[in-house]
């Protein structure tokens, strides 16, 4: 990971930061902002978690400019930018992960977290997004969740567990968490996705029809798959 990628990552986790103080109350919505859990397979590094009676929100913050293309089920997302196209992870799929190990982690139902991912920057979405992806209202999606999952106690107990859970927020922490990003994604046995089992299976159709290919065994709800020999997306 380049420092210009550090750099940038931390601006956008700074902006929602920023906007936290400004636009959602305090006494109602609890951040913590740059959060890295332990798993059992490496760590996972979540941008904030806002903790409310209203649910828990795990924000995946994007800092991009120029168009944004993607597809709520496809493996890669596209920037395009001064007529050059950059390719990066679904930040769903990236914020699925985040919510199942942060529920497992704090022993709470799953859906009770709500996945959010928020583009800052000048970034504009060229395709038909889920209401939870946005450039804008970042705030007014928060607030619009007004079903009441937890109580104050439980509010504070999740608040504790958090803080006193987490890895510090280190140089060595970040170090360790992207060296176990590099041996997830290479794994041909774990999903990196979700944390499932990873099995061979043949495809029946499409252009690989008859080839073999790795595949989450929690299909149909996580649906990555991977070549058997490399590891990569097919």
């Amino acid at each position: 990971m380049s420092l210009l990628s550090v750099f940038k990552g931390w601006l956008g986790e700074a902006q929602g930061a920023l906007a936290h103080r400004l636009f959602l109350d305090d006494k109602i919505y609890h951040p913590i902002n740059n959060v890295t859990i332990p798993t059992a397979n490496g760590s996972t590094q979540i941008d904030h978690v806002i903790v409310s009676r209203f649910g828990l929100f795990v924000v995946e913050a994007k800092n991009m400019n120029g168009w944004i293309f993607g597809d709520e089920h496809g493996k890669q997302w596209t920037q395009s930018l001064y007529d050059k196209k950059h390719q990066f992870q679904n930040p769903l799929h990236q914020n699925y992960r985040h919510t199942k190990v942060l529920a497992e982690f704090l022993g709470v139902d799953h859906d009770k977290l709500h996945s959010v991912v928020m583009f800052w920057g000048e970034a504009q979405l060229k395709t038909q997004m889920p209401p939870n992806v946005m450039t804008e209202g970042y705030a007014t999606y928060i607030q619009s969740k007004q079903t009441v999952l937890f109580s104050d106690e439980e509010v504070a107990q999740l608040i504790e567990a958090l803080r006193t859970g987490m890895l510090p927020k280190t140089w060595a922490t970040r170090n360790a968490h992207i060296a176990s990003l590099q041996q997830r994604h290479s794994s041909t046995t774990t999903c990196p996705k979700c944390g499932g089992a990873l099995i061979q299976r043949t495809a029946q159709s499409g252009p690989n029809a008859g080839r073999p290919f790795l595949g989450c065994t929690n299909f149909p709800r996580c649906r990555h798959t991977a070549a058997v020999n490399e590891g990569k997306s097919v």
